[in-house]
């Protein structure tokens, strides 16, 4: 299928936003249903529950983009206010997630719905980017070049030279006196959260030598010899290290070391990985789940994590990594609150979702600044993390592992 992108002038994408901003102003915000704590089970086939994952997420934060029927994007909250509604608010590597799970459901199973959905989103996106499918940060084009080869790969949605483009303005970024790519354009901060996602598309779209590179710079510049986990980033010149540590990071490498473990045999990929899978269940875990983030950005951390995990569960057979994708996916389920049937995650999977003291009323949703005490959030990040751990469970699970 050819789901190519029908062009939109940047003066006619203002203009449409400007009138879809007016017309959301004469409406009233999106209100939070009646919030309950879950005390059911639900379904226990993990299909049915990566598909209430879905839906909660179709029905509460996908909308058209500036009233155009065949562009959609997610919000960035719910309930969302008339800005929000109106996509005021970019963020582009959000937007790309949410076409990833978007083609992890039309994966597990192939509808009409589904693949219109992923082409709304592919459509949405390059509509509110305005200035193309790339932008200054490769980070976001690393995560949009990855969803739409695996819409091309996997389903046959093909947007054009999108994918070409994106993959030229990644190599454009590389920098060989440092052997790897900056968070953004001029920078001089080389982070894994870049160089990750950017190894992976380069893995998959045939740059195996230059993914190799990345993954010698993660291991070799930014993996913390102590605990085994990947760090950050480094500023270069200067060789000043972040040492944060964050769940995202573990699985983007994995991902890498993965992806090129399966595609030149060489057993130090392989060995990297699983050690880096025994890290995270030694230091990133709780009970076998991944370790609670917040809201925002992070909000997408787990659910990241998750992904790659099953992809090395799948690809190198890594059995701790599906325990930790299957316990996690277990904790998620289990501690979700509903809003109309469908579940609603919290930022800590091993936490009950907060229900304030009256069940079955209307409930506005914490502000992220509250989610460490309540464990429930507004953000789209924060239900895509549940949306794409189940995806990665029923993937597993589908495949005997």
């Amino acid at each position: 299928m050819d789901g190519r992108h029908e062009g939109i002038s940047r003066r006619s994408a203002l203009f449409a936003a400007g009138a879809a901003i007016a017309y959301s102003a004469l409406e009233q915000p999106g209100r939070a249903g009646a919030i309950t704590r879950a005390l059911s089970t639900g379904p226990t086939d993990s299909g049915q529950r990566a598909d209430l994952a879905e839906q909660a997420i179709v029905k509460r934060h996908v909308r058209p983009l500036w009233g155009l029927s065949q562009r959609k994007l997610g919000a960035l909250v719910w309930p969302a206010s008339a800005a929000e509604q109106s996509f005021v608010r970019w963020c582009y590597w959000w937007q790309a997630q949410l076409l990833d799970c978007a083609v992890d459901a039309a994966c597990r199973a192939r509808t009409p719905e589904r693949i219109d959905r992923v082409v709304a989103i592919a459509r949405g996106i390059r509509t509110r980017n305005i200035t193309g499918w790339t932008n200054r940060y490769y980070d976001d084009m690393a995560w949009l070049a990855l969803a739409l080869d695996r819409a091309d790969r996997l389903l046959d949605i093909r947007f054009g030279d999108a994918v070409e483009e994106l993959r030229a303005e990644l190599i454009d970024g590389w920098n060989p006196a440092v052997g790897a790519v900056p968070w953004r354009f001029g920078d001089d901060y080389y982070n894994t959260p870049s160089i990750g996602p950017t190894g992976i598309a380069w893995a998959r779209l045939g740059e195996v030598s230059r993914a190799g590179d990345l993954a010698e710079f993660l291991h070799t510049r930014l993996r913390d010899a102590h605990s085994g986990l990947i760090l950050d980033g480094v500023h270069e010149p200067g060789g000043r290290v972040n040492r944060t540590v964050h769940t995202y990071c573990q699985g983007v490498t994995i991902g890498l070391e993965a992806e090129l473990a399966l595609r030149t045999g060489e057993s130090s990929h392989r060995d990297r990985a699983t050690a880096l899978v025994a890290a995270v269940a030694d230091e990133l875990t709780d009970a076998g789940v991944i370790t609670a983030t917040a809201g925002g950005d992070s909000g997408l951390f787990m659910g990241i994590l998750a992904r790659y995990l099953a992809e090395a569960a799948l690809s190198l057979g890594d059995t701790t990594a599906a325990d930790i994708v299957h316990a996690s996916a277990r904790a998620a389920w289990e501690h979700r609150a509903e809003v109309d049937g469908l579940p609603l995650f919290g930022t800590d999977w091993t936490r009950a979702v907060t229900v304030r003291e009256y069940p079955g009323t209307f409930l506005q949703l914490a502000d992220s600044s509250a989610e460490s005490s309540v464990n429930l959030s507004r953000d789209l990040s924060v239900q895509l993390s549940g949306w794409m751990l189940l995806e990665a469970d029923h993937q597993l699970t589908a495949a005997g592992r």
